[in-house]
């Protein structure tokens, strides 16, 4: 009696490992109209329209400086996710008409290999000025288990003036954590 049961138990657990396998295998790849679906962009856009709604600059009044967006426990360091959202955040002022200064062509600011464009506060001044612009947007993002809060603000550069703000949060998604570079939530 005992082999017979034995025997059932094994054919179960090699069934189920093989149900495990194959229902890995049918996961279907992403189309392009399933990627082009991601709220990512669309988040990211609505963070630098809100921005915009509630700055007291024009365009007319000088360019603006995107900084990379920091990991807010560690103000040195960035993330895919971080250096996404500044350009996605410049791509929109640029689209609605503001002129963006592009720091990567720029030899002048601190460039931390794999980080981006990290601007040190000490440094924003001298940049904004040899640039003629009149701010800056910053920001920085926390991970919690499930979300990621994120901080934009548009500062003054010579007073150190948040002229305007916005939090949004993001889910801790498998596309998300990959940008960030390690599993998070987990």
């Amino acid at each position: 009696m005992k082999a017979p049961a034995l025997a059932a138990a094994l054919v179960a657990c090699l069934a189920a490992g093989c149900a495990t396998e194959t229902s890995r295998q049918r996961v279907p790849e992403p189309t392009y109209a399933a990627a082009a679906n991601s709220e990512l962009v669309a988040t990211n856009y609505r963070a630098a329209d809100a921005l915009m709604a509630h700055f007291g600059g024009t365009p007319a009044s000088g360019p603006l400086i995107v900084a990379t967006v920091v990991n807010i426990d560690a103000l040195e360091l960035s993330s895919t996710l971080g250096r996404m959202i500044s350009e996605q955040v410049s791509a929109r002022f640029s689209q609605r008409g503001w002129l963006m200064v592009e720091m990567k062509l720029r030899g002048s600011i601190y460039m931390r290999r794999g980080e981006g464009e990290l601007i040190l506060t000490r440094e924003i001044s001298d940049i904004a000025r040899t640039n003629q612009a009149q701010a800056v947007i910053v920001g920085s993002y926390a991970v919690g288990a499930t979300a990621v809060y994120v901080n934009l603000k548009i500062v003054q550069p010579v007073s150190n003036a948040v002229l305007s703000a916005y939090d949004y949060v993001l889910p801790a998604n498998q596309e998300i954590r990959t940008m960030l570079g390690r599993n998070i939530g987990r």
